[in-house]
């Protein structure tokens, strides 16, 4: 299947509703919403990953009934995993972005205009894997911290303009399966070594 035949499925259509939760999404306006989707996609970026496993690590060894220390280990090689399934489905599928689908005129765009690889969003695979990763035996303002914070990337990439809802859904679901696997794999090996 080719990248126009996929995006007219109704796999990533939605039978229309891919495009139009899109424009309602990006299209909604209110005071401080540029800001507030332009500070989520800058913190999702692929440059802070690093500092997010220190972070981690960090809060792990210095308040492990907050964050689990194995979970930091889940979260790497999770995070690894998916950045893999990512670099190869983007330029595989090579999706247009909304901007190259709908235009100029149609699509509010809030920092830097992007055109192509749209399929998945890596911003939502990496937050909604940080979520799953280190979730599981965390402090409850933890875990609602990471929920809130997966979602906001998830929504900030439709604000501006950068991702289709379909492409959020798909990041998001990898994230989530890595986690999944990553966590079987890690219990798996732990009690084969016990």
């Amino acid at each position: 299947m080719n990248a126009q035949a996929l995006r007219d499925s109704v796999i990533y259509s939605w039978d229309g509703w891919n495009q139009a939760l899109f424009l309602i999404i990006n299209g909604a306006q209110w005071p401080g919403k540029d800001a507030l989707a332009s500070a989520g996609t800058f913190l999702g970026d692929h440059e802070w990953y690093p500092v997010v496993i220190a972070l981690a690590l960090t809060l792990s060894l210095a308040r492990p009934l907050w964050v689990l220390p194995e979970r930091v280990g889940v979260f790497v090689w999770s995070y690894l995993l998916s950045w893999w399934v990512i670099a190869t489905l983007k330029p595989l599928l090579d999706l247009p972005r909304p901007l190259s689908v709908l235009g100029d005129g149609v699509v509010h765009v809030v920092g830097r205009p992007e055109y192509v690889h749209s399929f998945p969003s890596g911003h939502a695979a990496f937050v909604f894997l940080l979520w799953a990763s280190l979730a599981p035996g965390a402090a409850w303002p933890v875990r609602l911290g990471l929920g809130v914070f997966a979602f906001w990337v998830a929504w900030s990439r439709l604000a501006v303009g950068a991702h289709f809802p379909a492409d959020v859904l798909g990041g998001a679901l990898i994230g989530l399966a890595c986690a999944a696997l990553v966590s079987g794999l890690w219990w798996g090996l732990r009690r084969l070594r016990e």
